[in-house]
Order: structure tokens, then sequence, then C-alpha cells
């Protein structure tokens, strides 16, 4: 990102009062500010790797969180003990990937491919996963606590769902409300 301005907090306020008293023209300088990125802000965190293909990527321990890959191609990639925290998988192609220790709590895996994916021991806690599809994927101790799942999938990921996981001290199936 190129600096516009080397303003800082302060001095951006300071000179926001002298020069637009009212209230109109203080969000007039904020939306210019904004709109311009006339004050160096840190880029943020998360990445954008929607529709990239990504086949066999090492994403494995590194903090994602609030990234997306809407969309993108990562069959047999690695994202082991990943941070995926509010990553947006929509409609990603997740086959055979190694999610092993991952914590995807509040993911969207809407409409995402999660066909022989290992799970064991992963966080979904709060993800939406409504039309995702689980063929195959190893669940051994992953944690779906108030994970958004069509009823059809849970009752088959019932099927399979074993052990507890070690984070979060919870029962796979009980996370599962298998009955």
């Amino acid at each position: 990102m190129i600096r516009l301005c080397d303003f800082s907090w302060t001095r951006c306020c300071r000179f926001a009062a002298r020069w637009f008293p009212s209230l109109v023209g203080w969000w007039v300088l904020v939306g210019a500010i904004a709109t311009l990125n006339l004050i160096f802000i840190p880029q943020a965190l998360a990445d954008n790797y929607n529709k990239e293909s990504l086949i066999n990527v090492d994403f494995s321990g590194r903090v994602l969180t609030d990234s997306s890959f809407t969309k993108a191609n990562l069959r047999s990639s690695n994202l082991s003990h990943a941070d995926l925290r509010g990553v947006s998988f929509f409609g990603a192609n997740l086959e055979d990937v190694n999610l092993k220790g991952a914590n995807l709590s509040f993911a969207t895996l809407d409409s995402a491919r999660l066909v022989g994916a290992n799970l064991t021991n992963a966080i979904l806690e709060g993800a939406f996963a409504f039309n995702a599809k689980f063929e195959g994927a190893t669940l051994d101790g992953a944690d779906f606590t108030d994970v958004l799942l069509r009823q059809d999938t849970q009752d088959k990921l019932c099927e399979t769902a074993t052990g507890t996981n070690p984070v979060t001290g919870r029962n796979t199936r009980e996370t599962l409300d298998c009955f």
C-alpha cells in the first residue's frame, strides 16, 4: 500500500477539528480518508484466496483468521493445526484435505466439498456448513458444537462419529446431537 500522507491519528484529529468544525465536515473527512487511504493503516491479516487453485499446498500451523477461500480448490492440501476461525470456504473443494487439529470456529463451509477430509480433533464450533458434503470424512474427536448442518448430513455424520476433542473436551457424538 502506498502512503499518501503521514498523519498520525492525533494530528489528523487536530487537523479535522481546525478545518472541519461541523459534524458533517468531520464525516466528510473520515470518508475521504477511508476512500483514499490517506492515513497508513496496516493491512488486515486476512488473505483472499478466492477461486485459486491451491492443490497440495501446505498451510499447516498458519494463522489465516477471517481469510477467504471462496470457491478455491484446496484438494489434498495440508491445513492441519491452522487457525481458520471465521474463514470462508464457501463452495470450496476440500477433498482429501488434512484439517487435523484445525480451529474452524465460525467458519463458512456452506456448499464446501469435504469428501475424504481429515477432521480429526478439529474444532468447528459455530460453523455454517448447511450444504457441505462430508462423505468419507474422518471425524474422530471433531467438535461440531452449534454447527448448522442439514438433518440428513447430521444423521450421516452420526454413523461414524467417535472420540472426544482434546482441546474442548467435548464428545463428537454429543456435539452432533446424535441420539
